[in-house]
């Protein structure tokens, strides 16, 4: 456990990426095509030691609105346009599989959403079949899908698991029922822990359970009730993510009234609790908004500083590509970033054309790549070897990063960064703010050619 200091907090509390890539999405552009894609993967397949791959299926589709969410969704009940959708898939499937090398292996496989379980377990079966059929996994692979409680029966969780599902993740985000009733989200804790007993008793490797600090009517008092709940279900891994109220991009959230949300000053006070509790009851903090059992993966790589990130935040699969199929996921190959169309007419289309179905993308260059590899060193081991990087890129970091590390000073004088000699070390308090630690190597932001806007960093 340790302790925060929630003045130092407000001082970096500011808007920043969240570094799932680098350069950020905000950066992608329409230059970037099907082609170019193409040539991507036919480039990787020519490599010595082609690269394994990760797959990430993006299932859009919800049944109600949750006033908070920030996803990619489509609300729907249409059993028609769910199914014409997975066809789709299946066709994206397909079109990838006729131009991977046959030698190319998954190790990694992520269903994400909206609610993956909003197919029902014979849809859900019937596209395992299929992208198992089209795929060769590795031995003992890791295979994870987002599930909603709300309307999920033990017959969607033994289709998973029959289907080699071995990781499960669920959104909780609050127990309070005025929380829950605030942002149309009404999931009782005896409903979760039912999910959680299924869970268990059908064999899955790990769960993982999402909360939320920052919703309309919660307090210190209040949200330490629902993480001493958590606590006491004992999940092997914890996410708690920031809410970020965003009216001016997600339209839907002018339904949660502004007013209702708690102060910035209870805000850190909660995320302060969170840590706390979850740290004193023996959960590894990893980093920025996770926490895992000592034992887990996650725990056990940031120790052995294998921790790697992506689209879906830190993973234990570091070299791999990720190729994300469905609307607007996002697939990194190789030195490129591409991301498929949001409109799921543009989707289909391409597809019916036998085009893979981008709509933007990002080449990096030589400068992206060497900061894609520090910021990812800042964030996931939490330390950077100066002579590491040299000895990569062929530069003199002190010269070639000196406008980072004069940005540093304040981090240095508050005790969250320590430099010694040619290594810099993040803190533990620093973790919390490492997002903030690694704008300082972002050349978009040093060239102050970042104009998006993001989250708070807290």
């Amino acid at each position: 456990m340790f302790n925060i200091d929630l003045e130092l907090i407000k001082k970096y509390d500011k808007p920043g990426p969240r570094y799932t890539s680098y350069p950020t999405a905000p950066h992608f552009h329409d230059g970037f095509n099907s082609k170019k894609f193409l040539d991507e993967i036919i480039r990787t397949n020519q490599d010595v030691n082609p690269p394994d791959l990760s797959l990430y299926f993006h299932i859009p589709f919800c049944d109600t609105l949750c006033y908070f969410c920030g996803c990619n969704m489509i609300i729907s009940r249409n059993r028609n346009r769910i199914n014409e959708y997975v066809q789709y898939i299946k066709k994206e499937i397909s079109l990838l599989k006729k131009y991977l090398s046959n030698d190319r292996k998954v190790v990694q496989l992520h269903w994400g959403g909206g609610t993956p379980t909003h197919l029902n377990p014979d849809e859900i079966s019937d596209l395992i079949s299929f992208i198992n059929s089209n795929f060769e996994f590795k031995s003992n692979p890791e295979n994870g899908c987002e599930i909603d409680p709300r309307g999920l029966t033990k017959e969607h969780l033994e289709a998973l698991r029959g289907g080699g599902f071995n990781r499960i993740s669920m959104g909780v985000q609050d127990f309070d029922e005025q929380v829950q009733n605030s942002v149309n989200r009404i999931q009782p804790e005896d409903m979760t822990r039912q999910v959680i007993e299924w869970i268990r008793e059908l064999g899955f490797l790990s769960f993982n359970l999402d909360l939320i600090y920052g919703l309309p009517f919660q307090s210190v008092d209040s949200f330490s009730k629902t993480v001493d709940a958590i606590i006491d279900i004992s999940p092997d891994r914890i996410a708690v993510f920031n809410y970020a109220h965003v009216p001016w991009m997600k339209k839907h959230m002018q339904l949660i009234n502004a007013a209702d949300l708690p102060s910035p000053e209870e805000k850190l006070s909660i995320l302060k609790m969170t840590i706390e509790k979850l740290t004193g009851a023996g959960y590894v903090f990893i980093g920025m908004d996770h926490f895992a059992k000592p034992e887990d993966d996650l725990a056990v790589a940031l120790s052995q500083k294998k921790l790697y990130r992506n689209f879906q935040g830190y993973s234990t699969h570091a070299g791999t590509n990720l190729y994300a199929l469905g609307i607007t996921s996002i697939s990194q190959i190789g030195n490129v970033y591409a991301q498929n169309h949001r409109n799921e007419k543009e989707y289909s289309s391409a597809l019916d054309n036998s085009l893979f179905p981008i709509e933007r993308g990002f080449e990096m260059n030589e400068d992206d790549i060497l900061r894609r590899f520090v910021i990812t060193k800042i964030m996931c081991d939490f330390e950077l070897d100066f002579s590491v990087v040299e000895k990569k890129f062929n530069i003199t970091f002190r010269d070639y990063f000196k406008y980072g590390i004069e940005q540093l000073k304040d981090f240095i004088d508050d005790e969250l960064v320590k430099i010694d000699n040619d290594k810099m070390t993040i803190t533990e308090m620093g973790r919390l703010l490492i997002r903030n630690i690694a704008m300082n190597f972002d050349g978009y932001i040093e060239r102050k050619e970042d104009k998006a806007k993001y989250s708070r960093t807290i």
